[in-house]
């Protein structure tokens, strides 16, 4: 990587006048830094350098109330860390971990200083959240939370990621060599696999004790002389990346039966886990509920579950400073709990005597478990896309997936997830069909925009493929794309409906709630602040084509694409995860009260800075409201 080439093409260098180019490329040094080093931690004082990564993988970590090191971010050759401190002359706020052996040109400050005088986007890049003030009232709420928090289950190791567990001197061998080499090699190194490596030095297999017993030892022609580790390996073996959490890797290597993982990074191999590694690190509470969904067998289990959920969600918010990994480790279990329930009705209807037609097909999670941005009460927003075939298969097809369907839903309920009031669910035909069905629904939606189908595609939109062949749902998001770009007077039409409503604040400053019913006092924060949010943010992807899961992945994606500031971004980034701390830590109490789960909430009960963080980021969301309604109102019919 060449340091000036890289540097002209990033921001905030890329504006940067030759002769300060010129100055950095003499006086940058360079220096190597082995796997699992501190390059710098949390709260020390600022080395005088800008990082750039010429070669390696750093993970930056912060230090959780417990004590304990938590991996923030990673940042890969090309990218840069430490920089902040240069111009705020302030301690780092996380530290810099090498995940492998790397090495960084180093920058001096005093360079960057200089140039900033005559070009401060330096320092204004670099200070970037200093000036946010929901951020800063955000994040004091949530400092104060984790202090006050009685977390009731150990909740930091759920989010480890497998850089801080794996083990990074993996043994390994050639393909060629005799069984009886890897056996004693095992042996020796007291380990139960080796990674076997191709003439490239790729891995190519894994052989592991079991392999030995079974492919060696007990076959009575095999002889461990002649054979060779290509000939008992298993090829192709599973594997993850360094930045994978956790639980993933947990329910990964459980619903794959194995106990090895080799950890890759673009090829190469930095480290390896076993199943008795994430056993030693997990939480007794937490990691219970992703190892055992895909064994459990009744709906009663599954429900069992399902009630757990709160228990884990406070301990995690308790222990993290990041609500949207939260939220996505929730939507991460309600998602299995949902697939489990899927197959055991499957299953069910299989035994019966039904047959499966012979087709491809996809059941889809909708609405806020399509975006994994689900929370303790969600209900159920699900269908089914079938390939195209002809019409005289459908009275097949359907006579076999309504009932499954039916089963599915009250199944579900059953379970937890309560009905969807607009039907929105896999047994209403309407939410049934093949590719060309869903086409005619979407166009139908986008060229007769009225409100109810416009509230309709609000929440398909989100959809994501949760059993079967995931190809028919990214065939069916093309086909939106394509009739969206035929008419994208049709954003105009869903802007002008989600939009008509106002954040809930007065204009002297004063909240707007409910003035009777039942929650009389109260105002929503799913209606008053996130939906719009989640809505507008959806406008502009869709208007972009952009293919994004999460709210906040699609808000990155925008500013890649140059359709917002990153100080925009990030303003908007911290309403939407106030908004989304203040549900999730209400619902919890709601739970444990032995209430249903609510987004409804007295603002006046909140402490004085929660209230003027709640105003904030009401006033965000409005800013964001506006510019939607300026983009969109232009657009041509």
């Amino acid at each position: 990587m060449s340091l000036i080439r890289h540097l002209k093409d990033t921001e905030p260098f890329n504006h940067l006048p030759e002769e300060i180019f010129q100055e950095i490329s003499t006086a940058a040094s360079v220096r190597k830094y082995p796997a699992n080093h501190h390059i710098f931690h949390q709260n020390d004082p600022p080395t005088g350098y800008l990082y750039v990564i010429k070669e390696g993988l750093v993970e930056i970590v912060v230090t959780t109330p417990g004590g304990s090191d938590m991996v923030v971010d990673y940042r890969k050759e090309g990218t840069f860390f430490g920089g902040t401190p240069i111009f705020t002359g302030e301690p780092y706020t996380g530290g810099a971990r090498t995940v492998k052996a790397t090495e960084c040109y180093l920058i001096p400050q005093d360079i960057l200083k200089r140039a900033e005088k005559d070009h401060p986007q330096l320092s204004a890049y670099f200070a970037r959240i200093v000036h946010s003030r929901v951020r800063q009232l955000y994040s004091e709420m949530v400092t104060d939370f984790t202090q006050k928090a009685l977390t009731q289950v150990e909740a930091y190791p759920f989010k480890k990621r497998l850089s801080e567990i794996m083990v990074t001197t993996v043994v390994t061998c050639e393909a060629d060599e005799t069984a009886q080499q890897v056996a004693r090699r095992l042996m020796e190194k007291k380990i139960s696999s080796v990674l076997v490596l191709d003439e490239k030095n790729r891995p190519c297999g894994i052989i592991t004790e079991k392999d030995l017993v079974y492919k060696v030892i007990a076959p009575e022609q095999a002889n461990s002389q002649t054979l060779r580790a290509r000939d008992i390996m298993t090829a192709h073996p599973y594997t993850m990346a360094p930045d994978t959490y956790m639980y993933e890797a947990m329910a990964y290597m459980t619903g794959h039966r194995i106990k090895h993982l080799p950890v890759i990074d673009r090829g190469e191999v930095v480290g390896i886990v076993t199943l008795r590694d994430l056993l030693r690190y997990r939480s007794q509470k937490a990691m219970v509920l992703v190892g055992t969904i895909r064994d459990e067998t009744t709906l009663a289990g599954l429900a069992a579950i399902r009630r757990e959920i709160v228990t884990v969600a406070r301990a995690l918010l308790s222990e993290t400073r990041s609500t949207p990994e939260v939220m996505e480790i929730i939507s991460y279990i309600h998602h299995g709990i949902i697939r489990r329930t899927y197959e055991i009705c499957l299953e069910q209807h299989l035994a019966e005597g039904n047959f499966l037609p012979d087709i491809r097909y996809c059941f889809l999670i909708m609405g806020s478990g399509g975006r994994r941005e689900m929370l303790l009460g969600p209900d159920q927003d699900h269908g089914f896309i079938f390939e195209d075939v002809p019409d005289e298969r459908m009275p097949e097809i359907e006579g076999f997936f309504a009932p499954l369907a039916e089963k599915v839903v009250q199944a579900l309920a059953q379970v937890g997830y309560p009905l969807c009031s607009g039907k929105v669910m896999a047994n209403n035909p309407a939410w049934r069909g093949r590719l060309q069905d869903w086409e005619e629904r979407i166009a139908d939606w986008v060229h007769d925009p009225e409100p109810q189908k416009v509230r309709y595609s609000s929440i398909f939109f989100d959809f994501s493929p949760l059993v079967g062949d995931p190809t028919l749902a990214q065939d069916l998001r093309d086909r939106v794309h394509h009739l969206i770009r035929e008419f994208p007077g049709f954003l105009y039409h869903v802007m002008s409906l989600d939009l008509r409503y106002k954040v809930p604040v007065g204009l002297l400053g004063r909240f707007i709630v409910d003035k009777g019913g039942e929650h009389e006092g109260e105002l929503s924060l799913k209606q008053g602040g996130i939906v719009y949010i989640v809505d507008c943010i959806r406008m502009f992807t869709l208007e972009k084509e952009i293919n994004r899961i999460t709210t906040l992945d699609r808000l990155k994606a925008l500013v890649e694409s140059h359709v917002f500031a990153p100080e925009t971004a990030e303003h908007i980034r911290a309403a939407f995860e106030a908004l989304i701390f203040l549900r999730l830590r209400h619902e919890i109490a709601m739970v444990e009260r032995g209430k249903e789960p609510s987004h409804h909430l007295d603002p006046y009960a909140l402490p004085k800075n929660e209230q003027d963080l709640l105003k904030e980021s009401f006033n965000a969301v409005s800013k964001l409201q506006d510019a939607t309604k300026r983009h969109f109102a232009k657009t041509p019919f």
